[in-house]
């Protein structure tokens, strides 16, 4: 079975972050392994206080998980929140290790690094300390096989102003790394997922719903992540990730949820149905 290791937020009562991350792995058969980095009750958007997990237990836990011979078995490694920089130069490292360790008993080839730089949006801005986004910037962005940024993440890193989809594009590619973004403006009434790589771009659409649940790029990238590790072809993936949320969304409207029903629509999130209007740029 496929191994994934989470470096990311662990929240109890809500389905975002890492905790989240977990049950849409879990669905499509890719066993988690999640290394909080912060713990919660409930999302922090609706007042719940946290408590972060120091660097010296953050590093002892996943010196731990390394013990058990786990990073030779890693297929996937999602990062996403972090709230101290130590925390980041750890999973820095934890990546290389991962890298470099003995692959024998492994499922695949090679692990695949997805960096999700959970940093801020739009318009409240920037929500971790700048420490820990120069951090992210500096440290994880250049270890990545892919990433996957929202917006305005994606415009705090690359400097530029991005107001259109094609903007969106260019300040992908001028990172260096193919990038899955999302919150792209796309017609009247939708949001957009970009795919972008080397040789293509392309905008999945769909509607845009008012008040939609929180989590929906922690959904996009586990999505996506297990769509590379079970072989499909990256902009196939970045398709399935779109109709997932496009669904989600759909039934958390129609419900009236306040979080991404992710346990109840599973077996949907793996084989999603929702339309998408795919536009290429």
């Amino acid at each position: 079975m496929p191994l994934a290791l989470i470096l990311s937020s662990f929240v109890a009562a809500s389905r975002i972050g890492g905790a989240a991350q977990q049950y849409v792995l879990a669905a499509h058969k890719i066993d988690p392994v999640l290394a909080p980095t912060v713990m919660f009750g409930r999302t922090p958007a609706r007042g719940s206080r946290g408590e972060v997990t120091s660097p010296e237990v953050f590093r002892r836990m996943l010196g731990d998980i390394e013990a058990d011979a786990l990073f030779g078995m890693v297929d996937l490694i999602i990062t996403g929140h972090f709230s101290d920089p130590e925390q980041v130069e750890i999973a820095a490292g934890v990546i290389e290790r991962v890298r470099t360790a003995e692959r024998s008993d492994a499922w695949g080839a090679r692990p695949l690094v997805l960096v999700d730089p959970v940093l801020g949006d739009s318009p409240r801005g920037l929500y971790v300390t700048p420490e820990v986004a120069q951090a992210v910037e500096g440290q994880l962005v250049p270890l990545a096989d892919w990433i996957t940024p929202n917006l305005w993440e994606l415009a705090f890193l690359a400097d530029k102003q991005i107001t259109t989809a094609a903007e969106a594009r260019d300040a992908a590619r001028s990172l260096g790394k193919p990038a899955l973004v999302t919150s792209v403006p796309a017609g009247e009434g939708e949001v957009g997922l970009l795919y972008v790589d080397k040789e293509e771009a392309v905008l999945f659409a769909h509607a845009r719903r008012e008040r939609a649940p929180n989590g929906t790029g922690d959904l996009v990238t586990a999505k996506f992540g297990a769509g590379l590790v079970q072989g499909r072809d990256p902009r196939e993936a970045a398709e399935l990730a779109a109709r997932a949320v496009a669904e989600t969304l759909l039934v958390a409207h129609a419900w009236k949820s306040n979080d991404l029903p992710i346990v109840a629509l599973a077996d949907r999130i793996v084989n999603p149905k929702a339309e998408v209007r795919m536009e290429r740029l």
